[in-house]
């Protein structure tokens, strides 16, 4: 079960507490943008996208309760 969002982190502090909470999950966390799929707990990775428009960020877990977690944590950055 996946669950996938559009976020806006378009300005560093953004992007950086991004990559803090997507850190805390177990689950991986992709960010998504055009073609490209980049690891969500990697700044460099971060860093290297165009942040100034929306880009897609999607977990990777079974857990209904990460899920909600990930959903209510990332509507901060819609």
């Amino acid at each position: 079960m996946n669950a996938r969002l559009t976020i806006n982190l378009n300005d560093f502090s953004k992007a950086r507490k991004f990559i803090n909470e997507a850190s805390k999950f177990f689950s991986d966390i992709d960010v998504i943008r055009d073609r490209y799929v980049i690891d969500g707990k990697s700044a460099i990775g971060i860093f290297t996208l165009d942040l100034s428009k929306p880009i897609d960020v999607e977990i990777h877990s079974d857990d209904p309760y990460e899920i909600k977690r990930f959903n209510d944590i990332m509507s901060e950055f819609m």
